[in-house]
C-alpha cells in the first residue's frame, strides 16, 4: 500500500529518450545536413592543404566572397554584419527591400 501512495504521489518524469522524440524531425534532418557539410568542408580543407597553401587560401577567399555577395544580394546576412555590409550593399547590386 505505501508504495502505490508513493507512485501516485511522485511526478511522472520524462526520460531523455522521450524528450528526444519531442523534437520535431525537422530540425534532426537540419542538424544532419549541417553536420554533414561540416564533415565535408573539413574533408575539402584537409585535402586543399595538401595540394598547397595558396589553393586552399584561394578556395576559401572564394567560398567567403560567395557568402558576402549572397548576403549583399539578398540582405538576409546576420545581425553582427549588417553594419559592413550596409557599406559595401552601396557598391554592389542588390535585391533591396520590399
Amino acid at each position: 500500500m505505501l508504495a502505490s501512495l508513493l507512485a501516485a504521489a511522485a511526478p511522472a518524469e520524462k526520460g531523455v529518450l522521450d524528450r528526444l522524440l519531442e523534437v520535431p524531425v525537422e530540425l534532426w534532418i537540419k542538424v544532419g545536413v549541417g553536420l554533414l557539410a561540416l564533415i565535408a568542408a573539413v574533408l575539402v580543407i584537409r585535402t586543399a592543404a595538401k595540394f598547397s597553401k595558396f589553393i586552399l587560401g584561394l578556395i576559401i577567399l572564394l567560398v567567403l566572397s560567395f557568402i558576402g555577395f549572397n548576403w549583399v544580394y539578398e540582405r538576409d546576412e546576420p545581425a553582427w554584419a549588417t553594419p559592413f555590409i550596409a557599406w559595401i550593399a552601396e557598391f554592389l547590386p542588390s535585391k533591396g527591400r520590399k
